[in-house]
């Protein structure tokens, strides 16, 4: 059985120093992709007090819903269509300060003010998967969180 993760620090790059550890842990000897990352969002969303954590897989020309954690999502996305279809397309990690102002978004929840979505890229260059992590803050997310969740998509890019 899993134990709890517990998170120190009382600041992002402390609370992301604290969990970087326990996701490795966590992980560490499970093959399954959907366990790992089932775990991974928990971790993330209840450490990091996120609106919303989850994973969306490219399947053909879309991208659909996986593991997640918080409201119910938009199920499949198209490929360049909002942040996430964007993140797929660009395959970079895409900081998105204020929803409302992003030509395109789409709202799968009107609570959603601002985003950051980051690509898991496989050997070949190709993007497999975006790990989507949504505030009900404006201007949430910066480059500590986009440093500390590419080490989060290395982790399960590993495993």
């Amino acid at each position: 059985m899993a134990e709890s993760i517990i998170i120190s620090g009382n600041n992002k790059k402390e609370k992301y120093e604290s969990l970087i550890p326990q996701l490795i842990a966590l992980t560490e000897g499970e093959t399954d992709v959907i366990a790992n990352i089932a775990n991974v969002v928990a971790a993330l969303k209840y450490a990091m007090e996120f609106f919303w954590v989850g994973v969306y897989f490219v399947k053909g020309n879309e991208l659909v819903l996986g593991p997640f954690q918080g409201p119910v999502a938009c199920t499949r996305i198209a490929f360049g269509k909002g942040v996430c279809g964007k993140c797929w397309e660009e395959k970079e990690t895409i900081i998105v300060q204020d929803v409302d102002n992003f030509p395109g978004h789409i709202a799968c929840s009107s609570l959603s003010k601002s985003e950051i979505v980051l690509p898991a890229v496989n050997k070949n260059g190709e993007v497999t998967m975006v790990l989507d992590v949504d505030s009900e803050h404006l201007a949430e997310f910066d480059e500590t969180d986009k440093f500390y969740l590419e080490k989060v998509i290395n982790i399960i890019e590993n495993r």
